[in-house]
């Protein structure tokens, strides 16, 4: 159940993609930003309404770490974005799944076994044929904001995880994360200047939000119940549903490397499920 969770984050994430990139040929990116965490952290407080639950905690600290560590590896990934070829960000910052695995082995003394490994780095190299990347000498300052993207986002990862364990809900989670990206965007968005959004551009900056409010329950569930390493290693399934999102409101075709890199991909989803199922 964890693994499907993990799908569905994927999904959903790649929903909101779609979203942002509806939306940021008018809004700023601090704008999206804002809104990607004011809409969810009024999602969370309606649902821990409905749930009976407190938004207070007594875990305070390991909410910090999660929230800045998330928002910064948010702000990270959009710098990387305005300096690199957007397949170029994202192949850097798809580069946390393998962080997480050094980290866990390093600092948590999990051992990884061989197999788990491989299929991390097959997993990846899904993503880099998939997504073809370039780099140009001039963009290393962009390469290493995206390539901090993913160290940063792994320990955030791993800090949702040990908030899983000592039985913080999901949506408290998402709640604090979402209300610290809030507070960065309002900053950005006040900075760059704001507009006012109509109608339809309302409808899909609210898409943002939604989908990814959504998107963080469902990924916080998948690493409160499951090993992160599964977990991390499924995001990878978030390019293969964007890039087929790409082919079908943009009509960007995919040669027969993509439909290998999908392969290569799915295959490392599948492999490191063998192989930790095997460990255990």
């Amino acid at each position: 159940m964890p693994a499907i969770w993990m799908i569905v984050s994927c999904f959903l994430f790649a929903c909101m993609g779609v979203c942002v990139k509806l939306s940021s040929g008018s809004f700023s990116t601090g704008e999206i930003v804002f809104y990607r965490g004011a809409v969810s952290m009024l999602m969370m407080v309606a649902l821990a309404a409905l749930q009976g639950q407190r938004l207070t905690t007594p875990h305070w600290r390991m909410h910090l770490s999660r929230s800045l560590s998330g928002s910064l590896a948010l702000c990270c990934y959009f710098f990387a974005i305005g300096l690199l070829p957007l397949a170029t960000a994202v192949t850097l910052n798809y580069t946390s799944p393998i962080f997480v695995a050094l980290l866990l082995a390093a600092f948590f003394g999990e051992r990884l076994r061989w197999p788990v490994l491989l299929a991390v780095l097959v997993g990846f190299a899904g993503v880099v044929i998939l997504l073809r990347p370039t780099l140009q000498p001039a963009q290393w300052l962009g390469a290493a904001a995206g390539l901090g993207s993913g160290a940063v986002a792994s320990l955030a990862y791993i800090s949702v995880r040990e908030l899983g364990r000592v039985g913080e809900p999901e949506v408290r989670t998402v709640f604090w994360f979402s209300l610290t990206t809030t507070l960065i965007g309002l900053g950005w968005a006040l900075a760059s200047g704001v507009h006012r959004p109509d109608g339809m551009q309302l409808l899909t900056l609210l898409g943002v939000g939604v989908f990814g409010g959504l998107a963080q329950l469902a990924m916080t569930r998948s690493y409160r119940f499951g090993r992160t390493v599964v977990s991390a290693n499924l995001s990878y399934a978030t390019v293969v549903f964007a890039s087929l999102f790409g082919m079908l409101f943009w009509g960007e075709l995919m040669p027969p490397s993509s439909w290998l890199a999908i392969a290569l991909i799915i295959s490392s989803a599948i492999l490191i499920s063998f192989a930790t199922r095997k460990a255990r």
